[in-house]
């Protein structure tokens, strides 16, 4: 089969419509265009799955319903070979809401070169993520991309919702906030610079131009860190708002996560049953979330086989399991031990060896997704703090206007968008959260 064969004639200038439209077209015919997912034939009948991106469907290719010939060559098209098929839309005779196309016409794009390397047996997780600009086009992979994009949505439509104007943050930043050890540094026309970490100082600003500000970026950690929390490059929200206190941002992100959570239920169930996922604890994902302090958690630790947690401790992947362990939804972890906290975060009044911050952790072992409180206001204070932490005043010196020219109370947070791509779809390893991920060990493809 060619693209120019004779044998593929056209038909009568049918409707060139996606898969995701075909409940709106029974009974007509149409053409679908898109690869050759998976094929099976059973005698006088061929049954190729086609996909194209907005679903797969079942094109059945009848001895009797095209030539010969063309029934011969479609027995010989090999998998992600694209394809243009021409055909009638009916309803599965056995799977209610499902549809398939009777085909009377296909015609090959393009053809295969080589074998597709990703066939349906098992293969190891190397392979895979070698092979991952091919990968995505599995069921799964294309699943999970479809309920990030969900998220993504969801997170901009949240902020947009709530008059918060949109404030980017540069990658390049020309100080190491808070130490270089996990920092990546690059030349920047003669002079170092940073992959950023975090856009939270400038939204800082953002917060004090605009009220309500946000930045939505990837953000870059050099972590020597190898567990399924962690990857070099991710993407994180993180919003700001003028005259909030602690309070209110532990109220903002219970809201925001719940709005998230609601939103991939809402729209994105079909690919949350491909992953399998248990969806009972999302469904229990609704404000108001549990709050505790950091001190009732290390109770929590001692009581639940950790008698060594002690304060000052900070707490790591295991630590925080065995906290979430014991709600049936996301749980806030507020008042931590100023000394574990950036030189940024304001004093509990009432103690001023507790910082004003708080950790969202989500259920089921999936650990912080949400980090973020009330930074602090006083000039004297931040300029003791960035002494305290040993930090180069000059590279605050921007930061530090922010104090001297109309300083206020202000709070925000970070959300990880592929640790909250985990949990929702219950993935055991970040890695699968994004399309491409940067790992240790991985910088390709």
């Amino acid at each position: 089969m060619t693209a120019n064969s004779s044998e593929l004639e056209k038909e009568s200038n049918p409707s060139i419509v996606s898969i995701s439209e075909l409940s709106r077209h029974v009974g007509e015919a149409v053409t679908l265009r898109g690869w050759l997912y998976n094929k099976r034939s059973s005698g006088k009948l061929h049954f190729l799955e086609v996909r194209d991106g907005s679903g797969i469907c079942q094109c059945v290719v009848f001895k009797g319903g095209v030539s010969p010939e063309l029934f011969e060559a479609v027995g010989h098209v090999q998998q992600e070979t694209s394809l243009e098929v021409t055909g009638t839309v009916a309803e599965h005779g056995k799977l209610k809401g499902t549809f398939e196309l009777q085909a009377t016409n296909v015609r090959v794009i393009n053809a295969v070169s080589r074998e597709y390397p990703i066939s349906p047996k098992e293969h190891g997780t190397d392979f895979l993520m070698d092979h991952r600009h091919l990968w995505l086009r599995s069921k799964r992979q294309h699943a999970i991309v479809r309920v990030r994009h969900a998220i993504i949505k969801a997170v901009r439509d949240f902020f947009d919702g709530r008059d918060f104007t949109l404030v980017d943050a540069p990658i390049f930043t020309p100080n190491a906030c808070e130490g270089t050890s996990n920092l990546f540094e690059t030349d920047y026309h003669g002079d170092p610079a940073y992959l950023t970490q975090s856009g939270q100082l400038y939204m800082e600003a953002g917060a004090a131009a605009f009220g309500k500000a946000y930045c939505f970026g990837p953000t870059f950690r050099a972590e020597k860190s190898k567990t399924r929390r962690h990857l070099a490059e991710f993407w994180m929200v993180e919003p700001e708002v003028a005259f909030m206190d602690l309070d209110g941002d532990m109220k903002l992100a219970e809201e925001f996560l719940a709005f998230i959570v609601g939103r991939v239920l809402e729209t994105r169930r079909e690919e949350l049953k491909v992953l399998e996922r248990d969806t009972t604890v999302l469904e229990r994902s609704v404000p108001p979330f549990p709050r505790i302090t950091y001190a009732e958690a290390i109770k929590i630790l001692q009581e639940n086989g950790h008698p060594e947690a002690k304060i000052g401790d900070d707490f790591g992947g295991d630590e925080e399991t065995v906290i979430s362990n014991k709600f049936d939804r996301p749980v806030i972890v507020h008042r931590y031990p100023l000394d574990l906290k950036a030189f940024y975060f304001a004093k509990d009044a009432t103690d001023p060896k507790l910082a004003l911050n708080m950790d969202v952790l989500a259920p089921e072992g999936y650990g912080e997704i949400i980090g973020g409180g009330q930074r602090e206001d006083s000039l004297e204070r931040l300029e003791a703090a960035i002494d305290a932490h040993k930090l180069p005043r000059e590279a605050f010196e921007w930061y530090l206007d922010l104090r001297r020219y109309g300083s206020f109370p202000h709070a925000g947070f970070g959300l990880g968008i592929e640790r909250s791509v985990a949990w929702i779809c219950g993935l055991p390893h970040v890695r699968e959260t994004i399309p491409f991920p940067r790992m240790l060990n991985r910088l390709a493809p």
